[in-house]
């Protein structure tokens, strides 16, 4: 059974190293989101991306900047 798509954050990084510090970073500060392949719809980045629910936007990048952790870009496309 297929699921409907519906909007995600995707968070998309330079390198690998900075998709696995955001990782670590929104485990140890209880925000939501997990690692992804980065989907077809983004050419960017290292291959890895961060979803997480649009309405998380904010704090997830807030505390990503807190942490001095870059990203290359931010998008909400449906998966």
């Amino acid at each position: 059974m297929l699921h409907a798509k519906a909007p995600a954050l995707v968070i998309s990084f330079a390198s690998a190293v900075d998709a696995m510090q955001v990782e670590k970073n929104c485990h140890a500060e209880g925000l939501p989101g997990r690692l992804i392949p980065v989907p077809r719809e983004i050419t960017a980045g290292c291959g890895l991306a961060w979803k997480a629910a649009p309405e998380d936007r904010d704090s997830i990048l807030t505390s990503l900047k807190a942490a001095g952790i870059s990203w290359q870009g931010v998008y909400v496309i449906e998966l």
